[in-house]
């Protein structure tokens, strides 16, 4: 498995062979005894291993932040704030294995004693993306980990360098086997699929659905995050320069590549004209280059494969606004806005994961809702508007997970459930104490007396 630099495909990050799918089985089998040992140590143990890691990453917050910046072109502002957030989400899950696992209830007929207690599956296996190789690890891992769960996990291969630095940052603190990093593709994932006890999965739709419909044949919980095509909705009251400051932050942002970015720009009424020119103005002050440069903002993207597709999809349409490219060998593409685009055109229906978006009409905030609401996912949408009275009562008719009002569809609180509707989901949310639930399921207990009274 490769995994080059995407500013300058010359510069290999990582090359490691593949394990192959007997040895993925294999993995996952030595997991499920080292469980044993990890669930059984307590919540001490499991907290003290949790917080040391924490204490791992942060002392290695530069390594790491530079290391997604060559890795996947991450812009090195948004990788700091990767890094930092990793360390949050260890230290929030450290804090977990002392939390309430169960309740006791009065039986029905008055005898005895019934329990519910949540347990750890086993074995967690993981499959990651690489646009946030370090957050999106962990936010699985730690709750897997702290549920008393151990953990095979199967990174991007574009990712490959940042998770198993993550894991050799890990395994001082935690027991042999606990935390199992596999470089691999499809036939990794595939056996991971088919082998653990639990699984989680981030990535694309398509692949999404073959992990979904293996697990659940298995009968083994499953939850998957998908795409999005995100709109970004404002109203005529808005603050026109601020909401297109957030728009563009979330169009042109480490180059679009996030299941959050906003992919369609709604104008409701008479927001039309100063929004569109708002936006002219915030994208044209986008910097797209050297993710290393602070300053920059539209990294980056991952593959030549994955710059083409942006750029193609917009061919042919009239342009609103647009940043600049640089003149590079690095997979770069400047981030747009487009205008007047067909309705069946693929841009307003399928994800490009790249930095391009449309601007649309609608007459009031009802049609706003319908054009949202009018494609296969479900993720996030954002709302920007001066008072909240006009929009209170349609929020809950918008068919998302998510509803931000004024803010950047990007961005996610990791302590709060993440998840959308329709395509973009499958499966219990992830994140903050839904992924605790998730990770463990449900015991009841009947303690009935020993002799009769």
């Amino acid at each position: 498995m490769q995994s080059r630099n995407p500013a300058d495909p010359t510069d290999l990050v990582v090359d490691v062979a593949a394990p192959g799918a007997f040895a993925t089985v294999d993995a996952v089998e030595r997991a499920r005894t080292a469980q044993r040992q990890w669930a059984g140590g307590g919540a001490a143990a499991r907290a003290a291993a949790l917080t040391g890691i924490a204490d791992a990453v942060a002392g290695a917050a530069d390594e790491l932040a530079a290391l997604a910046v060559r890795e996947v072109g991450k812009p090195i502002s948004e990788a700091r704030a990767e890094v930092a957030r990793t360390v949050a989400i260890w230290r929030y899950y450290a804090q977990a294995p002392y939390a309430p696992v169960g309740a006791v209830h009065e039986s029905a007929d008055g005898l005895g004693t019934l329990l519910t207690r949540r347990r750890p599956h086993g074995v967690a296996g993981l499959i990651t993306p690489w646009n946030f190789p370090f957050a999106i690890p962990t936010w699985k891992a730690a709750p897997a980990l702290a549920a008393g769960n151990t953990v095979v996990l199967k990174p991007a291969p574009d990712a490959t360098a940042c998770a198993l630095r993550l894991a050799e940052l890990a395994a001082p603190h935690l027991p042999e086997r606990a935390l199992t990093v596999l470089p691999g593709g499809p036939t990794e994932g595939n056996a991971l699929t088919s082998a653990a006890d639990v699984v989680s999965f981030t990535g694309s739709t398509a692949v999404g659905g073959a992990v979904v419909r293996t697990a659940t044949g298995r009968g083994v919980p499953v939850q998957a995050e998908m795409g999005g095509l995100n709109a970004a909705i404002v109203l005529p009251d808005a603050d026109f320069g601020r909401a297109a400051a957030h728009i563009a932050a979330a169009v042109a942002g480490f180059a679009g590549q996030k299941c959050t970015a906003t992919s369609r720009v709604i104008a409701v009424g008479g927001a039309y004209e100063p929004l569109r020119e708002a936006l002219v103005e915030a994208l044209a002050k986008t910097a797209v280059g050297d993710p290393a440069d602070p300053a920059t903002a539209c990294g980056p993207l991952i593959t030549e494969a994955a710059r083409d597709r942006a750029v193609e999809a917009v061919a042919g349409l009239r342009v609103a606004a647009s940043g600049a490219a640089p003149d590079s060998s690095g997979w770069f593409a400047a981030p747009v806005l487009v205008e007047g685009v067909a309705p069946d055109h693929r841009v307003l229906h399928d994800e490009v994961f790249g930095p391009v978006a449309a601007l649309l009409r609608a007459d009031d905030l009802a049609q706003a809702t319908q054009i949202a609401n009018s494609v296969p996912y479900g993720l996030v949408t954002s709302v920007h508007t001066a008072g909240l009275d006009a929009v209170l009562g349609s929020l809950d008719e918008l068919d998302t997970g998510m509803i931000r009002i004024n803010a950047p569809s990007t961005g996610v609180d990791f302590h709060l459930p993440f998840g959308g509707a329709k395509a973009s989901s499958h499966g219990s949310r992830e994140q903050g104490a839904a992924a605790l639930e998730f990770y463990t399921s449900s015991r009841t207990y009947t303690l009935g007396p020993a002799l009769a009274t």
